[in-house]
């Protein structure tokens, strides 16, 4: 059986004589080389190691080269090993960041519409009448905090005439008929004012004859009937000669048709 230093250094148990023998040859031996017989050849018992790159699995060389070539290869599994691990990071890494996104976005989309059930239940009929009917109630709080007059009001004096636009409040609409006794125009104006102040009651109408206000002769016989419009002590219509634009025979919806068009009346 062979020995560690054999497999080691290569096996010689064929052909081989050790140095004891060498001494024990005979003479006759000695002789017969000396005469010049060739010798035999022996075998080479050291066969050739394969390369090292070349490795099928198994070490065909248990020498050092085979135990250095076997320790390379471990090596280079363990390299293409670490580099597929990270390749399969990587791979999930970009699954996971792919997912992630979604479930997010889906869990925003839920509460949405849980938010979304909630609100519709608020906004069921009886919420949507309860609620109708408090602002119902707070319109009228508001109306009945602004003035009511309902009818038209003749201005006597210059002071009257200051006093009913400054000293009035200021969410009130005031609008002055200024007149002239002896212009049928203005005789038609009064009637359909009249019948205005009764439908808008929170609208002030009052009228003021032209010569009390101190304005031209000019303007008392073609400027009238006139129609002035205040708000906040502030003037925002001033309509003069308006025989031009209503003729001298109108009536009462001529007249709110034409405030309204001009943003003095609001649409019933």
């Amino acid at each position: 059986m062979a020995t560690l230093d054999d497999k080691l250094l290569g096996e010689k148990l064929h052909n081989y004589c050790s140095s004891s023998e060498d001494e024990g040859e005979s003479d006759d031996d000695k002789s017969g080389d000396e005469e010049g017989d060739t010798p035999k050849p022996q075998a080479s018992t050291n066969a050739e190691p394969p390369p090292i790159n070349s490795w099928s699995g198994q070490a065909s060389n248990t020498g050092p080269k085979g135990v250095l070539e076997d320790w390379r290869r471990f090596k280079q599994l363990e390299a293409e090993n670490r580099a597929e691990l990270a390749k399969e990071r990587i791979a999930l890494a970009k699954k996971l960041t792919l997912t992630v996104q979604p479930e997010r976005e889906a869990t925003q989309a839920k509460q949405i519409e849980e938010l979304e059930d909630e609100l519709s239940e608020l906004m069921d009929e009886e919420f949507l009448l309860q609620y109708q009917k408090q602002r119902m109630e707070e319109l009228m709080t508001q109306l009945q905090k602004v003035p009511k007059f309902g009818v038209l009001t003749t201005l006597n004096t210059q002071d009257e005439f200051l006093n009913a636009i400054d000293k009035e409040d200021t969410k009130v609409t005031v609008i002055i008929h200024i007149y002239n006794n002896s212009t049928r125009a203005c005789e038609t104006m009064d009637g359909c004012l009249n019948v205005l102040a009764s439908e808008y009651p929170t609208i002030k109408f009052c009228r003021i004859a032209a010569d009390i206000t101190g304005l031209s002769c000019h303007f008392r016989v073609d400027g009238v009937p006139a129609l002035l419009v205040y708000k906040a002590g502030q003037i925002i219509g001033n309509f003069v000669q308006l025989v031009t634009e209503l003729g001298t025979d109108f009536f009462a919806t001529d007249v709110e048709r034409f405030l309204i068009e001009y943003g003095m009346l609001p649409e019933k």
